[in-house]
C-alpha cells in the first residue's frame, strides 16, 4: 500500500509535511514542467536556480534511502503540466495514496484539488494560513506592525520576558542612513556551479533564450550546505552593518550588507525559524547589534509572514483591484534597462545580472516610478513576479500589489509610498552623474521623479486627499499656483507619452506575448 509523495520546487526541505511518514516502497515525485517555466517568462537565473535545487535536493534524498521518481523537463514523454504529469506517475507506480504540501500559489492550490491528494499544511512558516486568518477577523485594519508584534510574542524571538527586547518593538528609524564614501562593503559569497547545475544551464540556455536576465555569472547556491555557508557569511560579514545601511542604494553594488538568502529561504534550503534564530544570537552574544538584528528578523517574522497571510486572506480577488485606475503600459526600459534615469538603469541592470534588487531598490525605485507613472498593476506585477529568483506569487503579488502600486485601495500600507528624487538622492549616489538633476522641480534636466511626484498627487487628488498620511503634501499643494500645476501636468503628460511602446524580454512586443 505505497503512498506516492511530491514535492514541489519550493519544498525543498527535508522535513516538509509531504515527506513525514515515509516508509519503504513509498515512491517521491518531483516534476519539471513546462507550464511552470513559462507561464510568466521568468528569469533565466532564477529557472537555474530552482531546477539545479529540485536536483540536487532529489539526489540528497536519494543518498540517505528515498526511491525518488523524478521528471526532468527535456525528457521527451515530459508532458508539460503538474496535473498530466502526475497521471503518468500513478500508471507507474500504483499508489493507494497521494500526500503532497500546500502550495504557495492559488493557482496550483486550485490544480492540487482536483488530485484526490492529501494535501498537507505547509508547517515551515511561523503562522498558519488559519492563525492568521484568525489575527485577522473583525479588525478594521491589517497592519503589519500590530501582527509582528503578536508574532514575536508567540516565538519568543528578541524579547525579554513579556517586553520587547531594547525596550522598543521596532528599531526602524535608526535605519535610515546612506552609505558614507568610505564604508565598503563585504566581498559577497557566490557558488561556483557544478556537474548539476552546469547541465540545467546549458538546458536553459538552449530552450530559454528569449527569457529576461542574464543566465552568466551564476552564482547561488543550490544546495541546503551552501545555503548554510551563505547564511553564515551574513552573520557574520554583513549583519552588524544591515541596519545602518539598509535603506541604501550604491553605483555598482546590488548587495551591500544584505543577506541575499530569500531565494534559499522560499524554495525551503533555509528555514526561518533558523535564520532568525541565528540573528538573535548574533545580537545576545554582541557580534550585531540590535537595530540590525531586529530591522532583520521583521523582515522574516513580520513582513514575510504577514504577506503569506495577507495573500492567501484575499486570493483570489485581491490581484484584480486598481484602486487608484492606473492603466499605462509597461515601458520598454524595465526590460532593457536602457533609459537616462541613472536609478531605474541602475536597479534594472542589477536584476538583469543577479535576479536580484534589494527592497529598497524594488519599493522606492522600480516600484515608485511605477506607481508615479500610473503603470497598470498587471503588467508590474508580471515583472515582478518573473525578474527575481526569490518571487513566487504568494510574496511578490501583495508586496507589488499592496505596497509599492497602492492597488488594494489601503488593505496593507497606510498610504501609497510616493517619492520624488530627493529620496533616491538621500539614500544613494545613482543622482551623480545622471542626466536628470533632482534639485530641478520642472523644465530642462528636470528629475522625472520629481514631475511624476507632483502629477501623481494632482491626478489621485480625490483617491488620496482624505488619507491623514497625505495631509501634508496636500497642503502643500493646496498652496501651489494653478499655472504650476498645469505646467507639471504638461510636463508630465509630455515624458510619459514619450516613453517606448511597451514590450516583453528581448524586445519581443506585448502583442507576440499575448498571441
Amino acid at each position: 500500500m505505497n503512498t506516492l509523495r511530491i514535492v514541489l520546487g519550493d519544498q525543498l526541505t527535508r522535513s516538509i509535511s509531504s515527506l513525514r511518514g515515509y516508509e519503504p516502497g513509498d515512491v517521491v515525485l518531483m516534476m519539471e514542467v513546462l507550464e511552470e517555466a513559462t507561464y510568466v517568462r521568468h528569469h533565466k537565473q532564477k529557472l537555474t536556480f530552482i531546477f539545479s535545487g529540485m536536483r540536487h535536493f532529489a539526489e540528497g534524498l536519494r543518498r540517505v534511502g528515498f526511491n525518488v521518481d523524478y521528471v526532468k523537463l527535456d525528457d521527451p514523454a515530459n508532458t508539460g503540466t503538474f496535473t498530466s504529469e502526475l497521471q503518468r506517475a500513478i500508471a507507474r507506480h500504483a499508489p493507494a495514496s497521494i500526500v503532497v504540501t500546500e502550495p504557495g500559489e492559488w493557482r496550483v492550490l486550485e490544480m492540487m484539488k482536483t488530485w484526490d491528494a492529501d494535501i498537507r499544511e505547509d508547517e515551515r512558516f511561523f503562522a498558519s494560513r488559519a492563525r492568521f486568518a484568525r489575527w485577522a477577523d473583525g479588525r478594521k485594519q491589517l497592519r503589519m506592525e500590530f501582527f509582528y508584534r503578536e508574532m514575536r510574542r508567540a516565538s519568543g524571538l528578541l524579547m525579554d520576558g513579556d517586553d520587547p527586547a531594547g525596550g522598543q518593538w521596532n528599531f526602524d528609524h535608526d535605519n535610515r542612513k546612506a552609505l558614507p564614501k568610505d564604508v565598503k562593503s563585504p566581498r559577497r559569497l557566490r557558488f561556483e556551479p557544478d556537474a548539476i547545475t552546469r547541465e540545467v544551464m546549458a538546458m536553459v540556455q538552449a530552450r530559454f533564450a528569449d527569457h529576461f536576465g542574464e543566465l552568466e555569472p551564476f552564482g547561488w547556491a543550490v544546495t541546503r550546505e551552501d545555503a548554510l555557508e551563505a547564511l553564515d557569511h551574513f552573520i557574520a560579514a554583513c549583519l552588524p552593518s544591515f541596519g545602518d545601511y539598509q535603506d541604501a542604494m550604491k553605483r555598482g553594488n546590488a548587495f551591500l550588507f544584505h543577506s541575499v538568502i530569500s531565494p534559499y529561504l522560499n524554495v525551503g534550503l533555509l528555514t526561518p525559524r533558523e535564520i532568525c534564530d541565528r540573528a538573535e544570537e548574533a545580537w545576545r552574544i554582541g557580534t550585531a547589534p540590535l537595530n540590525a538584528v531586529e530591522g532583520f528578523i521583521r523582515q522574516i517574522l513580520g513582513w514575510r509572514e504577514y504577506v503569506r497571510g495577507l495573500y492567501w486572506l484575499k486570493m483570489p480577488d485581491y490581484p484584480e483591484t486598481n484602486a487608484l485606475n492606473a492603466m499605462r503600459p509597461l515601458p520598454d526600459f524595465y526590460w532593457t534597462g536602457e533609459t537616462d534615469m541613472n536609478c531605474m538603469a541602475e536597479a534594472i541592470g542589477d536584476t538583469r545580472r543577479h535576479a536580484y534588487a534589494h527592497h529598497i531598490q524594488r519599493l522606492m525605485v522600480t516600484g515608485n516610478f511605477a506607481l508615479l507613472a500610473g503603470l497598470d498593476p498587471r503588467a508590474v506585477e508580471e515583472w515582478y513576479l518573473l525578474v527575481y529568483a526569490d518571487a513566487f506569487e504568494w510574496v511578490e503579488l501583495p508586496n507589488t500589489h499592496g505596497m509599492a502600486l497602492f492597488a488594494d485601495g489601503g488593505i496593507m500600507a497606510s498610504k501609497p509610498y510616493a517619492a520624488s528624487g530627493a529620496y533616491i538622492d538621500r539614500m544613494s549616489d545613482y543622482c551623480d552623474g545622471c542626466a536628470y538633476d533632482p534639485a530641478v522641480k520642472l523644465g530642462k534636466n528636470a528629475c522625472p521623479f520629481n514631475i511624476l511626484y507632483w502629477d501623481f498627487l494632482i491626478r489621485n487628488e480625490a483617491a488620496l486627499t482624505s488619507n491623514p498620511r497625505m495631509a501634508m503634501p496636500y497642503r502643500t499643494l493646496a498652496k501651489m499656483e494653478a499655472s504650476r500645476k498645469a505646467q507639471i501636468e504638461r510636463e508630465a503628460r509630455a515624458f510619459l507619452d514619450g516613453l517606448d511602446r511597451p514590450t516583453g524580454p528581448k524586445g519581443v512586443s506585448q502583442l507576440t506575448l499575448e498571441l
